[in-house]
């Protein structure tokens, strides 16, 4: 167990914000996560779990308890003639488990390839690219409840998976804390290839695409769209994609007939956020030290010296245009932490 005092976040937000932690406590193990929720002193404190801060804005100091993970490994605890499942630390990096399915060659995540972030914030966040979603592999996911301190499995359907969305989410109910999680992959992997510019970039390999293949494609496709949060502080994807209603959307078309578009679950359509970002003129524009990233209007960078305050409202101000324009709110990807 490690516990600092006034501990620089910076490592652990990929804005690249100089912000601190009052306290910060990183567990090696189930039994010291539960040592501290058990402490008085940590009971009488705000408190928040992270991963590696790739979807976190803090816009100050944190004055409280910022608790970290490093509970990690990758367990085959099941296996069958189709399919294999394991279990994944939540402290793990989310990219070397794809690399290593990937290098056994089971197939289930070769699309979420990439994708910045631990294991358990994964589960938590839905992450999705390229037409695929965590949820589809999720099997079971291990927690500790904050409050009670007691054990619980969550099966998928008990995860309540939606778009970039889960039950952890949802701040009305009783905070759990992920402590591993269970994926079935395929022996004999089905590809999903039907996002266009995936589709594309693999057309040279047709008919003999492996699960290689598909990872170094989608790892290209991303390092060509999206700034490495190394380099450029950025948290991916500010804002998700909204969803309105079939009536909205009709009358936007007649206005906007090159809108892009796709249908979703009840006679919703969902439509790029980026699309609409790029409408109101704030793709490729600096904002100060705050900008809106010349390749992908989704991202919100750090120019250098942005403050978390100056970015959310970089935010606010997109978010305000975009609802004038087009009447559609956008919604934050990112947490605002302050």
């Amino acid at each position: 167990m490690r516990i600092e005092e006034n501990y620089s976040l910076l490592a652990y937000n990929t804005f690249h914000l100089p912000v601190k932690a009052r306290w910060f406590m990183e567990y090696e193990n189930e039994e010291e996560l539960g040592r501290i929720l058990r402490d008085e002193y940590f009971q009488e404190c705000i408190s928040l779990h992270i991963g590696c801060g790739s979807n976190l804005l803090f816009i100050n100091d944190y004055r409280g308890i910022i608790l970290h993970s490093q509970i990690k490994g990758i367990q085959l605890v099941e296996e069958n003639e189709n399919t294999v499942l394991l279990r994944i630390g939540a402290a793990e990096i989310w990219d070397d488990v794809v690399a290593y399915a990937v290098s056994k060659g089971w197939g289930g995540i070769e699309n979420l390839s990439n994708i910045p972030g631990e294991a358990g914030a994964a589960a938590i966040q839905n992450i999705g690219a390229y037409g695929v979603e965590i949820k589809d592999v999720i099997e079971r996911v291990e927690t500790y409840n904050q409050l009670s301190f007691e054990k619980r499995i969550f099966t998928k359907e008990e995860c309540r998976y939606e778009y970039r969305y889960s039950f952890f989410k949802n701040e009305h109910n009783e905070p759990h804390i992920i402590t591993h999680i269970l994926i079935r992959l395929n022996k004999k992997p089905v590809y999903t290839l039907q996002y266009g510019t995936l589709k594309e970039t693999l057309a040279n390999y047709y008919p003999a695409i492996t699960l290689t293949h598909i990872r170094e494609a989608v790892i290209s496709i991303r390092k060509e769209k999206l700034p490495d949060p190394k380099i450029i502080g950025n948290a991916g994807s500010f804002f998700t994609n909204p969803f309105i209603t079939k009536q909205h959307f009709d009358k936007l078309k007649v206005q906007y007939p090159d809108m892009p578009f796709y249908p979703a679950l009840n006679n919703r359509i969902k439509i790029p956020a980026a699309w609409l970002i790029e409408q109101c003129g704030f793709k490729g524009k600096n904002h100060g030290q705050v900008g809106v990233y010349d390749k992908q209007a989704l991202v919100l960078t750090n120019l250098g010296d942005a403050n978390g305050h100056e970015i959310a409202l970089v935010a606010e101000s997109i978010r305000a245009a975009v609802k004038e324009r087009f009447d559609i709110e956008l919604t934050p990807e990112v947490k605002y932490v302050d």
